[in-house]
């Protein structure tokens, strides 16, 4: 039996997250909500637990199937890629108390899933979001509509891999 996938969709900051959720499947996928969260200024560790409660108060809140996440994508500044890379392993840490499993999706993965192609541009992925499902109007930063596209990949793989959903 066929049932709905409803996923927590992250786009990994250390100043900002892209959070989504997204239910349905690879053909119907539907937004639920979707935002960013901003962690308050000051010490890592402090920043870090932030990070980490609001996505176990939001596992809590909209009892996602699974959690998916891009993969980290290292760049030239490593200081930048650090505190993504912190950011990943307090938003899995999270899933893992929860037990909840995870779906990584590299980036070409998200650019493939939601314009078919695995070279788009951010502009392309972010103009083909409201083809795929039905975005109020707000203004939206990017973290938000990478974290919307994570979930819409997420449903595609998720499906495929795991039959029983």
């Amino acid at each position: 039996m066929h049932k709905d996938m409803r996923i927590l969709a992250i786009d990994p900051g250390y100043d900002r997250l892209g959070v989504a959720i997204i239910e349905g499947d690879s053909s119907r996928p539907t937004l639920l909500m979707s935002g960013c969260m901003q962690p308050k200024k000051g010490a890592r560790e402090y920043r870090l637990a932030q990070i980490s409660r609001t996505i176990s108060d939001t596992i809590r809140k909209y009892a996602p199937d699974a959690l998916a996440i891009e993969t980290l994508f290292f760049s030239i500044n490593k200081k930048t890629a650090f505190g993504v890379a912190e950011a990943r392993g307090a938003i899995l840490a999270a899933a893992g108390i929860d037990a909840l499993p995870v779906i990584e999706c590299s980036p070409q993965q998200v650019k493939l899933a939601v314009t078919g192609y695995g070279s788009a541009t951010k502009v392309a992925v972010a103009n083909m979001i409201p083809k795929l499902l039905v975005l109020k109007k707000k203004k939206r930063l990017d973290d938000e509509l990478d974290a919307i596209a994570i979930g819409i990949t997420a449903l595609a793989v998720g499906t495929r891999e795991n039959k029983e959903w």
